[in-house]
């Protein structure tokens, strides 16, 4: 195995985030665009979180997204021919390292229902799911 090495994302390469997410991400978002992502690493350079091989490709991601008063998880994703090898792990690690540098104090993920393989591995990385609690979602388009 190749060392993996984690950075934030650029704006550059947007158009390789979205295919990566096309292909190693369950689901998708009303913000998985060219304009959306975008929109995030110029608010915030430092959110998006990417691992990458040592020859450059990208093989993980996660958004570690903080607003003043919550951490927030999104679109954690590791390439499916490198899972199971520690780098969500490597990223979880370093958004919360992030998190804990901004003064956050408890780190949510967002998780669809329907994927287990997900939900395992956050179990594993020591998250748990609060069943109390539902997401209510409005477009504003």
């Amino acid at each position: 195995m190749s060392k993996v090495k984690i950075r934030t994302a650029s704006l550059t390469e947007v158009p390789a985030l979205l295919a990566f997410w096309a292909r190693s991400a369950e689901g998708a978002s009303i913000t998985d665009d060219v304009d959306g992502v975008t929109r995030l690493l110029v608010r915030d350079p430092d959110a998006l979180l990417v691992a990458e091989s040592d020859g450059g490709a990208i093989l993980g991601t996660v958004i570690a997204g903080y607003d003043g008063w919550r951490c927030h998880l999104y679109r954690l994703a590791v390439d499916p021919g490198r899972r199971r090898q520690g780098i969500a792990a490597a990223l979880l690690a370093a958004a919360h390292e992030r998190f804990v540098a901004l003064g956050g104090r408890r780190a949510d993920a967002m998780v669809l229902d329907r994927n287990e393989l997900a939900q395992h591995a956050w179990r594993n990385a020591g998250y748990d799911a609060e069943e109390q609690w539902s997401r209510w979602v409005r477009p504003l388009s």
